[in-house]
């Protein structure tokens, strides 16, 4: 199994395929704190992460957005005092594709520094 953190991406393509809840499955494994979220009928991987203060959780984001424009890959982000929420998916097809879970994997690496 390739570690997802170690992956390079880019945009992904609108005619990608979405991921079957399989792959989403066996992708999970190397990200166990994310959770597959329905919103909007869209699959979605989000994860909240717990930081010290409000100027941490603007450095993680900030981490996260040179990240997500090295990958021309973009999440939403929620930053407040004390977390950061953190959301995938893929704009192109409507939900869930490897990238995100690169991404998610990649994420974790930063949060796991700071």
């Amino acid at each position: 199994m390739h570690l997802l953190a170690q992956q390079n991406i880019s945009a992904t393509p609108k005619t990608a395929i979405k991921l079957t809840s399989l792959e989403q499955a066996e992708l999970s494994v190397q990200v166990p704190n994310w959770e597959v979220i329905v919103a909007e009928g869209i699959e979605t991987l989000g994860r909240v992460f717990k930081v010290r203060n409000f100027v941490t959780a603007m450095e993680f984001a900030n981490q996260i957005s040179i990240i997500a424009e090295q990958g021309d890959h973009h999440p939403a982000l929620l930053i407040e005092w004390g977390g950061v929420t953190v959301t995938w998916w893929s704009h192109s097809i409507g939900g869930l594709h490897l990238n995100d879970f690169v991404m998610a994997a990649k994420t974790d690496e930063i949060y796991s520094a700071l």
